[in-house]
């Protein structure tokens, strides 16, 4: 009795024919698995170093006394007045807030910055909020409150003077209110 072997000679127990690689196949082949293997290797580096990178944020903000801020204090320069403020309550402006003179020493600031000089800030009396401010060669003042900002009212100031000049009324006005947002009066 012959007995019949399953596995022929040239094949894989799978029954299909081996191919032989050439050399530059083979060569191809280690050079796409090398440049893998260096992919995989950067990315883990990157990944441990971002890692490492966060654990020591993590530890500054947990050990730095004010946390977020490892940084030396920087010096911040509030602005301070150096026109004359007049308290028409008091007199004098001794009894001015800091929020106040703040806000004066703000607004004229930025008056310069339009090429204006500021000469006098005037608080009414019975005011808390309201600064008049009079300009060196206008005759009227500008009355600004200090809930708004410097900027916006100085250049709504601006952009009344520049509309009083063009329609010849500069030297006739009594004063120009900016007090309230998106409106400006004159009188």
């Amino acid at each position: 009795m012959k007995h019949n072997s399953s596995i022929q000679s040239g094949r894989t127990i799978a029954e299909r024919r081996e191919k032989l690689e050439t050399a530059s196949e083979r060569a191809e082949t280690h050079k796409k698995n090398r440049t893998k293997q260096i992919l995989r290797v950067t990315f883990t580096v990157v990944g441990f170093v971002a890692a490492a990178l966060g654990l020591v944020r993590l530890a500054i903000l947990f050990f730095t006394p004010d946390g977020a801020n490892p940084e030396p204090d920087t010096i911040t320069v509030v602005p301070q007045p150096t026109i004359e403020v007049v308290d028409e309550a008091t007199g004098n402006s001794s009894g001015l807030t800091s929020r106040m003179k703040e806000y004066i020493g703000q607004a004229e600031i930025d008056f310069r910055d339009l090429s204006y000089n500021p000469s006098k800030a005037v608080i009414p009396q019975g005011s808390v909020r309201e600064v008049d401010f009079y300009l060196e060669g206008y005759k009227g003042y500008i009355k600004m409150t200090i809930d708004r900002g410097t900027a916006v009212s100085v250049e709504d100031a601006d952009r009344m003077l520049h509309y009083l000049k063009t329609i010849g009324q500069i030297e006739n006005y009594t004063y120009i209110d900016v007090r309230i947002e998106g409106k400006a009066y004159w009188k």
